[in-house]
């Protein structure tokens, strides 16, 4: 039936299609061409960042395993990011159970009020975080960062796992209640398991969250919690290495990583809505 419609398309509508095309295409080439102009930088054996790429090298790759300040960066981002996933994927998935189920008013205000660090620019939740951590002393410290992470990084879960939800029939939880399922046997043995591809989702967008993050690591973090977007923002004011390129370029394929297991997840979530 697909191949009949193409067939029977007019002259116009192919050369429609086309130009919607090539015009997808250059939006697509367009947002890709920084990436693209980074990544060969990083294997230059030049000291600068110009093209013509003078040879190739992967000193820059070296000097990032092998410097304690690339590698401290890299350890606190992914101690903070770590620490902030777990916390914002059980604070998220239960603010996202009571938000389904409960019915109250107010409910789309308080759902507001749960996903405004998505829309409240990150500047100004920088400095509100600065002014309420340094009364209690949680300025330059880990604890206080990954509060701060935790927060901007659990809108992502309750908007994922909201989602994940609505499709979730509410049944399945009742009958195991009638036949004498505690709560949290419930949640562990049905809801859980069915939701897992949602949550696991939510989890990754925090951690991404989290490790690209970098407004708030400058108010908040002390140099102890230099995490690496903190170390290659400094790098750019200060003093500019192809050494950046290189951490760049790991941050770009640890996107795509990110992005791909995205997309396997999505999958096994609509082959088990589909199963359902």
């Amino acid at each position: 039936m697909a191949a009949r419609n193409r067939t029977l398309r007019t002259p116009a509508e192919r050369a429609w299609s086309l130009a919607l095309w090539a015009v997808c295409a250059l939006v697509f080439v367009f947002l890709l061409a920084p990436i693209l102009a980074i990544m060969p930088l990083s294997f230059s054996s030049g000291q600068f960042l110009t093209y013509p790429i003078p040879g190739f090298s992967l000193r820059w790759y070296a000097e990032f395993f092998t410097s304690d300040k690339w590698l401290g960066g890299l350890k606190n981002s992914m101690i903070v990011g770590v620490a902030s996933t777990l916390l914002a994927t059980a604070l998220g998935t239960l603010a996202s159970l009571g938000l389904v189920r409960a019915r109250f008013r107010g409910k789309g205000l308080l759902m507001g009020l749960l996903i405004s660090p998505m829309i409240v620019p990150l500047v100004i939740t920088a400095v509100g975080f600065y002014f309420f951590f340094s009364p209690l002393g949680l300025t330059a410290s880990y604890t206080g960062l990954i509060l701060a992470h935790t927060a901007l990084a659990a809108p992502f879960v309750v908007v994922t796992v909201t989602a994940t939800l609505q499709g979730f029939d509410m049944n399945l939880a009742r009958a195991a209640a009638s036949l004498g399922a505690g709560p949290s046997t419930t949640f562990f043995k049905v809801i859980l398991p069915l939701i897992a591809p949602g949550v696991a989702s939510g989890a990754l967008f925090a951690f991404a969250t989290s490790f690209d993050e970098v407004v708030v690591v400058l108010f908040v973090a002390g140099p102890e919690q230099r995490t690496l977007p903190r170390e290659m923002f400094s790098g750019i004011r200060e003093n500019i290495s192809p050494t950046i390129t290189a951490a760049a370029t790991i941050l770009i394929l640890f996107s795509v990583a990110l992005l791909v297991a995205l997309e396997l997840l999505r999958r096994r979530n609509a082959r088990m809505r589909g199963a359902a």
